[in-house]
């Protein structure tokens, strides 16, 4: 029975240290990864504006030339799927 308990103990022990081991490796990844998401944001936004800004210019090109592009080529609604950054991921954990 001692020897049980001995063995809990050092289990608990273990499994104690292994949580603040943990703890610290999540700290200093949890602010790498906030930084990260934060540029992955800024990036998209930089995108977004880049890609408005060439829609803008093929559809005055359009209007200029109507024959400037092949026919079917020019897309007034992009179906996006990309995911939004902004919501949380359905698996993240808290």
């Amino acid at each position: 029975m001692w020897r049980r308990l001995g063995r809990i103990q050092d289990s608990n022990a273990v499994l104690g240290h292994f949580n603040e081991y943990s703890e610290r490796c999540f700290g200093e990844v949890s602010s790498e990864a906030a930084r990260n998401a934060r540029l992955l944001r800024s990036v998209k936004a930089d995108l977004d504006h880049v890609f408005v800004k060439l829609r803008n210019i093929k559809r005055k090109i359009t209007e200029t030339y109507p024959d400037a592009f092949p026919e079917g080529s020019t897309v007034d609604v992009i179906d996006d799927r990309r995911p939004d950054l902004e919501r949380p991921h359905p698996l993240a954990l808290d």
